[in-house]
């Protein structure tokens, strides 16, 4: 696959350094300083690349407006990058359609763990295959148009978070998956003792996908430890 870069932060020497670092690292990697000139560049190497890093604030427009315009050409793993400590911004920005966020200041080396873990999710479809379509169980997930539709071809409504619960689940099909971990991915915020918002969101998931009986059989409970997508995923970019 791709292993091409492209990074928008309006910071002259944090672009220098994870260029080199991801360099180092055997990533081809591009750079700009603005959204105009993001734009530019995305337009032109779009086709190639494998994976957008988007800084929040910059000094000509935001990422959250960069990652809607992204979203809506291409479906290329976007991680998202911001200085704020409030989780607003991570939680918007996973609702646009980002994959993943990381907080500023980080290491470089998380940033190259998420970046080597999306890119093993790219993979699921095989080399050389760009992942469009999830398919399972009848249904099937658009991820360049967000949308799910069953096997009829009828469109299955899902809220920006259901969707991007249902993606997580798809592509870690077979894992058990805890709470903390799906509530981090959904919602870009730590689960709370009392929170139940992820049971309620899982049960709503249940009830669109019509697993909704008392033996689920997609979406299962791991008891003491948290779900399992049980389906057979296939991915195909067409």
């Amino acid at each position: 696959m791709n292993r091409t870069i492209l990074v928008v932060d309006d910071d002259q020497k944090t672009r220098n350094l994870l260029k080199t670092y991801l360099e180092k690292h055997q990533y081809e990697v591009r750079v700009a300083h603005d959204g105009v000139s993001f734009l530019a560049e995305f337009e032109r190497f779009k086709d190639e690349l494998s994976l957008v890093i988007l800084d929040v604030m910059l000094p000509d427009t935001d990422g959250f407006t960069l990652c809607q315009t992204v979203r809506r050409q291409s479906p290329v793993p976007i991680i998202m990058l911001t200085a704020s400590a409030d989780d607003t911004d991570r939680i918007v920005g996973l609702e646009l359609g980002a994959d993943d966020y990381i907080a500023k200041p980080y290491n470089p080396r998380e940033l190259l763990a998420r970046i080597k873990a999306i890119h093993r999710r790219m993979q699921l479809g095989g080399p050389g295959v760009a992942v469009r379509f999830l398919r399972f169980a009848g249904f099937s997930m658009d991820l360049l148009e967000r949308q799910l539709t069953d096997a009829a071809g009828a469109l299955v409504v899902l809220t920006s978070m259901d969707f991007n619960l249902l993606r997580f689940f798809a592509e870690h099909a077979g894992e058990t998956l805890d709470r903390g971990r799906l509530m981090e991915q959904t919602r870009g915020r730590d689960l709370g003792p009392l929170d139940r918002s992820l049971d309620v969101q899982i049960s709503r998931l249940r009830q669109r996908l019509n697993d909704d009986g008392k033996q689920p059989l997609l979406i299962k409970t791991v008891r003491g430890s948290g779900y399992v997508f049980s389906a057979d995923v296939a991915a195909s970019d067409a």
